[in-house]
């Protein structure tokens, strides 16, 4: 990301910042947000550690500390190991960005038992097992911390053949707010934001062509997809002081897709 840092607001100095799915997408633009905002990152990848230490030269160019932890978020053992470390090197955290996340499609008469598992474990299940952890971590330093889940529009926009993701982010919303509620005494703040069509690898099979572009913009009052980076600079606003006062939000980042697009001009 070539940023000038004397552009940004330097509001996350000092803090210490886990993103899940950091190598790519949107978890890499947050990633390097925080970064350029003065917090230290660790960035979480799965399966290509390249790309991870591409994404950690950047941060130390930004002038802060950032590693690389590989971890399947679905997988109990993994979170352990990739948080002691990240807590190890950083002596403490302050911020977890639960973004790590995947979509399969099948119709619903036809989806296998394991697809629907996957998404679950990993949208849903690795989510929790991650923010239980940082949460732990956060409540014991005493000085609490922040938590903001990466969900998505269709937590509330039912979308065909995607039943184990839409229930998977529904769910994870709901356990944003419940969580939000159990903390909220404890300093740990936890909030969602909810993308909307963004330009990323994950759903280029919607927007990669023309035609899926063009139907895709009519959805969307604002008639364009949106940018990693514009998840980012609120995912930014939630971790700072200047959302002290936020917990138990979800901000929908979607160009206007959860405003009913085709009632613009009257029913």
């Amino acid at each position: 990301m070539n940023r000038d840092k004397s552009s940004v607001n330097r509001r996350l100095e000092g803090r210490r910042a886990l993103v899940t799915g950091a190598s790519s997408g949107i978890g890499r633009a947050i990633a390097l947000r925080l970064a350029h905002e003065g917090a230290s990152v660790a960035v979480n990848y799965l399966s290509n550690p390249e790309a991870a230490e591409a994404v950690v030269k950047e941060i130390t160019e930004a002038g802060v500390k950032g590693i690389a932890v590989q971890g399947d978020v679905s997988n109990e053992q993994q979170v352990d190991a990739m948080f002691e470390r990240a807590v190890s090197e950083f002596a403490g955290l302050d911020i977890l960005v639960n973004n790590a996340g995947m979509e399969t499609e099948h119709s619903f008469l036809e989806m296998p038992l394991e697809a629907w598992r996957k998404v679950i474990d990993i949208d849903l299940t690795g989510a929790f097992l991650c923010a239980q952890r940082a949460a732990r971590v956060m409540v014991e330093s005493g000085a609490g911390g922040s938590i903001v889940n990466i969900t998505s529009v269709h937590q509330i926009i039912p979308w065909g053949g995607f039943a184990h993701y839409c229930a998977a982010k529904a769910g994870l919303d709901m356990m944003s707010k419940t969580i939000a509620l159990e903390l909220a005494t404890q300093k740990v703040r936890v909030n969602s934001v909810a993308p909307g069509a963004i330009a990323t690898p994950i759903n280029q099979h919607v927007w990669g062509s023309p035609e899926g572009l063009a139907d895709l913009k009519r959805k969307i009052p604002t008639e364009r997809i949106g940018q990693p980076e514009e998840i980012a600079k609120v995912v930014a606003f939630l971790c700072s002081d200047e959302a002290s006062y936020v917990t138990g939000a979800t901000l929908y980042v979607d160009g206007g897709m959860t405003l009913y697009p085709e009632f613009r001009h009257g029913g």
